[in-house]
């Protein structure tokens, strides 16, 4: 069963789903007096948690806020390893697995709340992974399309090797420059901040030969944005081209750049920005209404 409990911020409250014995904990936020026009899932990235979409210290970069505001369901989900379920999967999932529990409590979402015309998918960095496999192999009822931060195909060069070295080697990659985030951001993300599951942290170095299996498979619309300062991958002209042929059955794919932001741009100076565009690419995806 699906439950709801506490606020969190302006329109925005915590729920738990139901994920096929798993228990997933999510923020949701919805317009007050309309029912949804579409749903945004939010697939926060590794180490991170559903908190990642709802501001930090910025609160006009809310994700949450910022959808339910123009007319979308927002759920941000604590991914399978992290929030609720963490306990029962101390391990984490590989990325097959978290797509088969995410796909079960997206089932269970559409029979308890309003979802409006599709299900677009918001993910960032490992998110973005879960996202592209969802797509891929589980794809919920009425998906419409993906926006993907901070998650490419090749890694940059040291990349790879940061995967398999303490937190604390990984640091730069994620955030970059402090002057890209607002002032308080990191006393504020500490709580947003989660350990990484390690089925998850082993299932990252495999990302390049599973993304070429993947990309063919996608069917809806795909945008990827990398930040001005992403650290983490490629995304030279080459390799961008690359990136684009492999989603060969997409009907779209839209690749953007977001200035003065670091790989976390959900919590940066920028997030605004980056949302604003995000949702205007799903409006873009939603289906033609008939006239009036």
């Amino acid at each position: 069963m699906t439950t709801a409990s506490m606020s969190v911020g302006p329109h925005v409250r915590r729920i738990t789903l139901d994920a096929g014995g798993h228990t997933l904990s999510a923020l949701l936020s919805a317009p007050q007096d309309t029912p949804p026009r579409a749903t945004v899932v939010a697939l926060h990235g590794a180490g991170m948690s559903a908190g990642y979409f709802d501001g930090g210290a910025q609160p006009d970069g809310s994700l949450c806020a910022l959808g339910a505001h123009l007319g979308f369901a927002v759920l941000a989900v604590d991914r399978p390893g992290y929030g609720d379920s963490a306990a029962g999967l101390p391990e984490g999932l590989d990325l097959a697995g978290q797509a088969r529990v995410l796909r079960a409590a997206l089932d269970h979402f559409h029979t308890e709340y309003p979802v409006g015309t599709g299900t677009f998918l918001l993910a960032h960095s490992f998110g973005g992974k879960l996202a592209l496999t969802v797509a891929a192999e589980a794809p919920p009822p009425g998906l419409l399309g993906l926006d993907i931060s901070g998650c490419g195909h090749r890694y940059a060069p040291r990349s790879a090797e940061l995967l398999a070295g303490p937190d604390r080697a990984r640091w730069r990659h994620n955030w970059g420059r402090l002057g890209l985030y607002p002032p308080a951001t990191f006393q504020r993300s500490a709580s947003l901040v989660k350990p990484i599951p390690e089925r998850e942290l082993r299932a990252a170095s495999d990302w390049p030969e599973v993304f070429d299996v993947l990309a063919p498979r996608v069917r809806v619309p795909v945008r990827l944005t990398f930040a001005e300062h992403e650290l983490w991958w490629r995304h030279d002209t080459d390799a961008l081209d690359d990136l684009r042929a492999r989603l060969s059955a997409a009907p779209r794919v839209v690749v953007d750049r977001q200035p003065d932001a670091g790989h976390n741009i959900s919590l940066g100076r920028t997030a605004r920005a980056y949302h604003l565009r995000a949702l205007a690419f799903f409006e873009e995806c939603l289906p033609e209404r008939d006239g009036p």
